[in-house]
């Protein structure tokens, strides 16, 4: 068995869970690379990343590089003396970082590559309506998620799960694979293979204002996807139409209903306590909401204080 020396690079809580079960597991961890500290809440106070705090608890050397490409940052690096590194959820690593341990440096990423490369694969995933994802870590190269395989494993998709779910269910199953392709390493019986490419991949692109907005002109099962894959972060939205009043909301939990209608795309109707949005071929329920400066509430909440116009419209 090889003696490993570890650094690990990550942020936010996905990543912690990676190096929780890495030292649970007995490696050897030399250091911890994460992001500077940021201003956070109203006060704006400095706030550090999940992965810093859990590192300091855990007495472990931790470096919050503002520049990867600094000679400060890389000396800092090279006198931990690293043989493997381990990336879980940061940024991307200039060659003269990923490239100089022994032993190479891998990621651990959301989906299975070579679909769903980029910042949010989670959310793509369900977006996109898929019956299953996963989990595969892989040797880290120029481009962005495109290195050698070295694991894989998939996770069903139910149709009801939204991607908080399945974030916990990915981060927990991504956390096993990290600490089996270190096994690997240290046994010396690691084995690369080349991503297949082919003409049909799906990217998953940073989630912005543009694409995670609703368009009540889609057909249910589109706008039910959309919704789930972006609950409970950063939560789909549009614009609510209300005697005459334009209000930006966000929708949470939902139901879908494939119905044939009528009523224009967007019409709000409300029966029984429940919020009804028609679409295409059918409607939406809302079962949570969150109006502008309140807290995310039920609909049931919110319907005992707020009464749509008969003309309410969603878009």
């Amino acid at each position: 068995m090889k003696d490993l020396r570890i650094v690990f690079m990550g942020t936010p809580d996905f990543a912690v869970k990676s190096l929780e079960a890495i030292l649970e597991a007995g490696f050897n961890v030399v250091g911890v690379v994460t992001v500077p500290d940021r201003p956070a809440g109203r006060g704006q106070k400095l706030k550090a990343s999940a992965v810093k705090s859990y590192a300091l608890s855990q007495h472990l050397n931790v470096l919050q590089p503002v520049n990867l490409k600094s000679e400060e940052f890389q000396n800092k690096l090279k006198e931990l003396n690293p043989n493997v590194q381990v990336v879980v959820a940061f940024r991307m690593l200039p060659k003269s970082v990923w490239n100089f341990p022994e032993y190479g440096t891998f990621n651990l990423h959301a989906s299975l590559l070579p679909q769903y490369r980029g910042a949010a694969p989670i959310n793509w995933a369900i977006i996109n309506g898929e019956k299953k994802t996963g989990v595969s870590t892989f040797f880290l190269d120029e481009k962005i998620d495109t290195g050698e395989m070295i694991f894989q494993e998939e996770v069903e998709i139910a149709d009801t799960e939204n991607v908080g779910s399945l974030h916990d269910r990915l981060m927990d199953k991504g956390a096993r694979l990290v600490v089996k392709t270190l096994n690997a390493i240290a046994s010396g019986e690691v084995q690369r293979e080349p991503q297949a490419e082919n003409d049909e991949l799906k990217p998953a692109p940073k989630l912005s204002r543009e694409n995670t907005k609703i368009d009540w002109n889609s057909r249910v099962e589109e706008i039910y996807n959309l919704i789930r894959g972006l609950n409970p972060y950063p939560a789909a939205w549009c614009y609510l139409e209300d005697s005459s009043e334009e209000i930006k909301v966000k929708i949470y939990d939902i139901e879908k209903i494939k119905q044939e209608h009528h009523l224009p795309n967007g019409t709000v109707t409300v029966n029984d306590k429940k919020i009804k949005v028609a679409a295409m071929d059918g409607y939406i329920i809302i079962n949570e909401i969150q109006m502008p400066g309140k807290r995310k509430m039920t609909s049931k909440a919110l319907l005992n204080g707020f009464d749509f116009a008969p003309d309410a419209k969603m878009r």
